[in-house]
């Protein structure tokens, strides 16, 4: 399937970006703390490369029909991020590296029709396997920039930011604790909608360049650049999820 080529063609040159950043990061540097509140670089890779392996275990379930979990469990996904966080900087780099290879070949190895069976991560609805290679791209750039390794969301390609943020806007769409507004990219013909969709709801539009604005609906930034159509200053956004 061409799209599907195309997709894991973007996650490997996003994972070979990633990589370049870690191999350059020493014993010292990889147990500093990362962008992420209580997580040290260590634990950011290991969290890399074990989602890399529960994405081999969705496709295996859309390749055979069997179902197979993301994850155990979301504590058991936590327990075994934890226990790799503390080691060396080339056996994280290394684990990285295998993980994403493991799920190359796993995606490779597709059937066509295989591609649209569905199957579900540890939380959500279920999801046609195509999916799966947007939400592995979407793992390796956002946790790239939390690496805080010198790449941000300046550094994201374009047609990743230009895939991801409607996609992300909508992960707010019904959330009480999400107001409610617009995002509209600068250059872009329409805004998506955030927060809950109550009739009359007062909404606020959400102007700026596309990659500060998800960088901003994902926690990656604090919004600077971007612009409200009443001169208000920025929502308080609750964490995406």
């Amino acid at each position: 399937m061409e799209a599907a080529s195309h997709s894991l063609a973007r996650v490997e040159e996003a994972t070979g970006r990633l990589l370049t950043s870690a191999g350059k990061l020493d014993d010292d540097q990889v147990r500093e703390p990362s962008a992420l509140p209580g997580w040290t670089r260590g634990h950011v890779l290991t969290h890399i490369a074990r989602n890399a392996d529960g994405m081999v275990n969705l496709l295996a379930w859309a390749r055979t029909g069997v179902p197979a979990p993301m994850y155990a469990s979301a504590a058991a996904r936590a327990a075994d991020v934890e226990a790799g966080s503390g080691r060396r900087a080339a056996d994280l780099a290394a684990d990285v590296h295998d993980s994403a290879q493991a799920f190359a070949a796993a995606a490779a190895a597709m059937p066509d029709q295989a591609w649209g069976a569905a199957v579900r991560a540890l939380h959500g609805p279920p999801f046609p396997a195509i999916g799966v290679l947007e939400r592995r791209l979407s793992e390796v750039e956002i946790h790239h920039v939390d690496l805080a390794a010198g790449y941000s969301p300046a550094d994201w390609p374009a047609d990743f930011v230009a895939a991801a943020l409607p996609r992300v806007a909508a992960s707010f769409t019904g959330r009480d604790d999400a107001p409610s507004l617009l995002v509209w990219a600068d250059g872009t013909p329409g805004s998506f909608p955030v927060g809950p969709e109550h009739p009359g709801a007062a909404t606020l539009t959400v102007h700026g360049p596309p990659a500060d604005l998800l960088a901003w609906l994902t926690g990656r930034g604090p919004g600077t650049g971007l612009t409200t159509d009443s001169g208000a200053p920025l929502p308080a956004l609750p964490p995406w999820r």
